[in-house]
């Protein structure tokens, strides 16, 4: 049986990739900040819920430890938590508010694949999917014609174009581990305000896409719904 940990996984895009792959037969483990609202949706899921806090270290190893203890190994990680940071006028941003927003989308992807990375390893066909998106591509943000080039958002785009390069990164230094990107496309969570035009459904279906593909499928990849998408 096919063990995930999502991050994030009380709400949102996280809370229904858990819901989807649990209906595929994974085992789920369900990773959030708020012990409260994590407990929830474990429980309403039929999941297992582990605290996580993504920009802590000390959380982050003591979830690691925490799974290390009850099941020994996973087999999928997806890096799914994130925040969106301030919008509009970067004029009034300051350097606490980028680094939160960085600390969360892109160092907590480092700190909980590092510290996952032992588990992964004992899985026969380890896999990462981080949950990154179209807004940190520069061609989607610079096509009149999407919804991308829309939204004034620097900390999040920049962010979200950083955790693609990370992957791709990733994918060349750890062969042994398949390693993707999914782009969820503009969902209506509490991230957009809920005016997104897809469905939370729709919006994971490039998540549970990676999280499903047998041995063998590529590394270094960057997934929407519809297939295989450029980087830029």
């Amino acid at each position: 049986m096919t063990i995930t940990f999502i991050t994030g996984a009380n709400k949102g895009l996280g809370r229904e990739t858990a819901r989807r792959l649990i209906e595929l037969g994974h085992t789920v483990l369900v990773g959030a900040r708020d012990p409260e609202r994590g407990a929830e949706a474990a429980a309403a899921l039929g999941a297992r819920f582990v605290p996580i806090d993504v920009s802590d270290d000390a959380s982050v190893a003591a979830a690691a430890a925490d799974v290390g203890k009850h099941e020994g190994v996973i087999d999928v990680l997806i890096n799914n938590a994130g925040i969106p940071g301030p919008v509009g006028d970067p004029g009034t941003f300051s350097g606490t508010e980028a680094l939160n927003v960085f600390d969360v989308n892109v160092i907590g992807a480092v700190r909980v694949t590092t510290a996952f990375l032992p588990l992964l390893r004992r899985s026969p066909d380890p896999v990462i999917v981080n949950v990154s998106s179209g807004m940190g591509s520069l061609a989607y943000t610079h096509d009149p014609s999407r919804s991308e080039s829309k939204v004034i958002a620097p900390l999040y785009t920049a962010s979200k174009a950083a955790l693609t390069m990370l992957t791709t990164q990733y994918a060349k230094a750890l062969p042994d581990i398949r390693i993707n990107a999914a782009d969820p496309g503009y969902t209506a969570t509490d991230l957009t305000g809920h005016s997104g035009h897809q469905t939370v459904t729709e919006g994971t279906d490039a998540i549970v896409a990676l999280a499903t593909e047998k041995p063998g499928a590529g590394s270094g990849r960057f997934v929407d719904r519809h297939g295989e998408i450029a980087w830029s």
